[in-house]
């Protein structure tokens, strides 16, 4: 099993700047996706951003520019940058990370248990 630690979260003002990051733990063969997706109050969750094991990136439209996604494989963690932060980033924030499981032989999706970040004056 996989776990996903995260951490990072906060209250900023609008303009400011967030780091999230979420370390992977347990007993981990190989991750190839890491990412981090949110949710709002009413709403559904949505993407943020990705990163694939050799660091190619996807970005939201409403993210891009402000917010950076990294990852480091020797710690299995991947990071948030976030700048310029507005009230509409708002949300709780879920790291995902895509892993291989030798029970099923299939790569599966985990989930971090969400971080609040609020941005308001």
């Amino acid at each position: 099993q996989v776990q996903l630690v995260g951490s990072g979260g906060g209250l900023v003002q609008p303009g400011g700047s967030l780091r999230l990051s979420c370390a992977a733990t347990g007993t981990i063969f190989s991750i190839k996706d890491m990412g981090w997706y949110r949710q709002a109050p009413g709403k559904q969750r949505e993407l943020v951003a990705t990163i694939t094991g050799d660091r190619r990136t996807n970005y939201a439209d409403s993210v891009k520019g402000r917010f950076t996604i990294s990852r480091d494989n020797s710690k299995n963690t991947v990071y948030l940058q976030m700048n310029s932060l507005k009230p509409e980033d708002t949300a709780v924030y879920y790291c995902n990370a895509r892993s291989w499981r030798l029970d099923v032989a299939d790569w599966y999706d985990y989930w971090g248990p969400g971080t609040q970040v609020t941005i308001s004056s």
